[in-house]
């Protein structure tokens, strides 16, 4: 019979090494300095060099830009009533049932303002989709803490990309399980009040 046993690290040294890779590329770049990407005065230098001027970046856009961008922009209403109407909803409720609040802060990553290769225009849109796609993360984690508590049953049918939550969920169709271990999962945040 085959031994197993180095195939369970085997995921873990692919793991370590994807990520001693990232540090590698990121280092070709930038260094990480209280917090923040620091890049050499060289590094500015040549992204300077390398920004398009707003003149030259729209007379190259498309007309289609242009004629869309009021629908893009006009997101912003909704996703931020979205914001504030889910900050306050796990404000108040998440306290009473004992759920872990969620972390904005982990969600929203706003640092593409910083880089000097993208004119004022290219910044706006980078911060525009920062916002965008950190608020819809931020809310998913919220709904997939409120399902943990209220109803943590799997799908029948696979889903994509499910919340981060899911893997604590009890299965599709198991009614005794399901009485059985209902108050536990729903409950279950261990994970999450460990990485406090």
């Amino acid at each position: 019979m085959a031994d197993h046993r180095s195939d369970d690290k085997g995921p873990l040294i692919q793991i370590h090494s994807l990520e001693k890779l990232e540090e590698e590329v990121k280092s070709q770049f930038y260094e990480w300095r209280k917090g923040k990407a620091w890049f050499s005065e060289e590094m500015k230098r040549e992204h300077r060099k390398s920004r398009t001027s707003l003149f030259q970046y729209f007379l190259h856009s498309r007309l289609l830009a242009f004629l869309t961008s009021p629908f893009i922009y006009a997101c912003i209403i909704p996703f931020a009533m979205l914001d504030l109407f889910i900050s306050v909803y796990q404000g108040v409720c998440f306290p009473v049932y004992g759920i872990p609040k969620v972390r904005r802060k982990d969600y929203m990553a706003i640092d593409r303002g910083s880089l000097q290769y993208l004119n004022a225009l290219e910044k706006l849109n980078c911060l525009y989709c920062s916002y965008g796609n950190g608020l819809m993360a931020y809310v998913v984690e919220i709904a997939g803490r409120t399902e943990q508590h209220w109803c943590p049953i799997k799908h029948a049918r696979r889903i994509l990309h499910a919340h981060d939550r899911y893997s604590h969920f009890l299965p599709y169709g198991d009614a005794l399980t399901y009485r059985k271990r209902v108050d536990q999962v729903r409950d279950d945040f261990a994970d999450l009040r460990q990485q406090k």
